[in-house]
């Protein structure tokens, strides 16, 4: 069981918290927590032959909680890119299933055909996830115009992207159809200081992603990515703003990348271990459970149950997922179109059959 304090120690302690309750934030640390978690069985489970492969998300987790706390359930659409597991475990999206994408069993929700880490939940409201930089941007356009069109109001959508995906057309393409339609989307560039092995300083020109927001005639703003109230505060505005009409924003929260690209890059090759050892002071996670304590919202008692909660949650998950069977070989076609498909047999060659 997991101990909040409530009363004095809080008021003593006054911290900008943008009006999120103490089990608010809690349940943050706890999605940040979790996060790190899967994150590393994933490489554990890549490392041992049992996944063919994980991306690498840690140094993320401020983000994701917070934008995760700022999305609206059974109202909002997301549409995030490769990077975001806390997003997904933010909005509802539970280990086992994560566990089910990991190892591709059939009762995962694409029944096993995605990527690792490439999940999708109708019910949560959240898109499939795409391996191509920037190729989700359109797609959360579309939803957006949907959602406008349909007269939807008070929805909205919100969409993530890494550095590198600002220097794709796709991204050119959607903040300008976005800002001319005025649609209620929300642009969030995770900016982790590296496109794969490429820094930023190669990237771009103008190394502050936010202010491109003014080319495109909508509102641009920027937070500290190692913070997860920041980022609540500056993704809760923007997705408020969309849902009343206001039009699309350009948010960018900068962080960093302290893992590889994914398990099979090697980021020794592009920047030295000092450079990540130094960065590593900033990490989201200890960070915010000092914060917690010290400002009385958490034990720390509290904070190493919450810990040894969400290793077990992550064992038992792992365990399960694992048990559970392969997709059947046969069903390689099914739910692929829309009508039956047999790709292998001739439809006049099948009427004569008999």
């Amino acid at each position: 069981m997991v101990t909040v304090k409530h009363g004095e120690a809080k008021a003593e302690s006054p911290f900008e918290r943008r009006g999120l309750s103490d089990e608010q934030l809690v349940a943050m640390f706890r999605t940040m927590v979790m996060q790190r978690t899967l994150e590393n069985r994933g490489f554990q489970l890549n490392r041992q032959g049992k996944i063919p492969f994980a991306s690498a998300s840690e140094g993320h987790e401020a983000v994701q909680a917070g934008a995760a706390m700022a999305f609206a359930r059974g109202k909002d659409v997301l549409v995030p890119y490769y990077r975001d597991l806390g997003l997904a475990l933010g909005i509802g999206l539970t280990p086992y299933e994560v566990l089910l994408s990991l190892f591709a069993r059939a009762a995962d929700h694409s029944a096993g055909r995605q990527f690792p880490h490439h999940y999708a939940s109708r019910s949560l409201g959240f898109h499939t996830i795409s391996s191509v930089i920037a190729a989700q941007l359109p797609h959360a356009v579309g939803a957006a115009f949907a959602l406008m069109h349909g007269r939807e109001d008070g929805r909205a959508v919100l969409t993530t992207f890494g550095d590198g995906a600002t220097s794709e057309g796709e991204w050119h393409e959607s903040l300008n159809f976005a800002a001319v339609h005025a649609l209620p989307i929300v642009f969030l560039c995770e900016n982790n200081e590296w496109a794969i092995s490429t820094p930023l300083a190669k990237q771009m020109g103008q190394p502050d992603v936010y202010k491109r927001a003014a080319g495109y005639g909508m509102p641009g703003a920027v937070v500290d990515g190692m913070d997860p109230i920041a980022c609540y505060g500056g993704v809760a505005d923007a997705l408020a703003r969309a849902r009343s009409g206001g039009g699309p924003t350009l948010l960018e929260a900068k962080c960093y990348r302290f893992l590889s690209h994914t398990t099979d890059d090697d980021d020794r090759t592009y920047r030295s271990r000092e450079e990540v050892e130094a960065r590593r002071k900033e990490d989201p996670v200890p960070c915010f459970e000092r914060l917690l304590i010290e400002h009385g919202v958490l034990t720390a008692e509290g904070a190493e149950a919450l810990k040894r909660s969400v290793l077990e949650e992550a064992n038992d998950a792992t365990d399960r997922a694992e048990a559970m069977a392969y997709p059947l070989a046969a069903d390689l076609y099914a739910r692929v179109y829309a009508q039956r498909y047999d790709p292998w047999l001739d439809e006049r060659d099948g009427m004569n059959d008999g």
